[in-house]
């Protein structure tokens, strides 16, 4: 995980994949009504790249408002936390922040036979189909995480299609929380998790995700993911499960996870 420059190899690398997507996806748009199809695509689905759009755009096409970076630092903490009180029953587990696009499913508005779920999504007054895949052994990984973790989903995508995804997604009720773009910071064009932002003590906090410019504040209490698009062989999930079932039982990520890195 330490590695600079293969993290910047697979940044361009998922760029490129999120490229292709918005390629195929905006010709399915574009059929049903406008032009300006990039723009429906980057409004809703996290995985687009938004370098090019400045922070009171990407405010208007969400819908709702972003903590933006202030002279350079992002925003400060604000005075209510992100996620409600623990609850008892979880007294003492780490919280595991997990991302949803390229992590746990693939989606696109290109129609797909093998879709696991086809889910309608209103944009500017026409509804489309987004075509949605499971990311092989997601369920076995959910389930166990759920036992294990206080889990919370955390997308830079809108919730009028993420948290239809995540009921259908997440049938074990893996998901205490469910956090969308509102909850990120907007810096330096990325959506950024804070994790300061959570209400959880950092050094109990892991964040899995595919997108280092997801947790740019916190890469140390990362777990990265290789992004995932429709490759049926992949076990990354399944391979990380005895991982997790060791690091719930440390009382601080940070050795354990630096020791990761190290050695990955």
């Amino acid at each position: 995980m330490d590695n600079s420059s293969s993290i910047i190899t697979q940044v361009r690398r998922d760029e490129e994949e999120n490229a292709t997507c918005l390629e195929e996806g905006s010709s399915e748009v574009s059929a049903s009504k406008k032009p300006h199809s990039k723009g429906l695509l980057s409004s809703l689905f996290c995985c687009l790249c938004h370098k090019d759009t400045d922070s009171s755009s990407v405010k208007n096409k969400s819908n709702a408002p972003l903590l933006v970076e202030e002279n350079g630092s992002p925003s400060k903490v604000p005075a209510k936390p992100l996620l409600p009180e623990m609850k008892s029953q979880d007294e003492g587990k780490i919280c595991v922040v997990i991302d949803l696009d390229e992590t746990l499913v693939h989606s696109s508005f290109k129609p797909v036979n093998n879709a696991d779920f086809i889910i309608p999504v209103e944009i500017e007054g026409t509804v489309h189909q987004v075509y949605v895949l499971k990311r092989p052994h997601v369920d076995e990984f959910l389930k166990r995480m759920g036992e294990l973790f206080e889990c919370v989903l955390f997308t830079a995508s809108l919730s009028k299609y993420a948290d239809p995804v995540s009921d259908l997604l997440d049938k074990w009720g893996a998901f205490q929380s469910r956090l969308f773009r509102e909850a990120c910071v907007f810096h330096k064009g990325n959506y950024v998790k804070d994790l300061s932002r959570l209400g959880r003590d950092l050094n109990k906090v892991i964040i899995i995700d595919n997108s280092p410019a997801s947790y740019i504040f916190h890469p140390e209490n990362a777990v990265p993911v290789v992004s995932w698009f429709d490759d049926a062989s992949d076990t990354e999930l399944l391979d990380l499960i005895p991982f997790f079932e060791r690091l719930s039982e440390v009382d601080d990520i940070y050795d354990v996870l630096k020791k990761q890195g190290t050695s990955s």
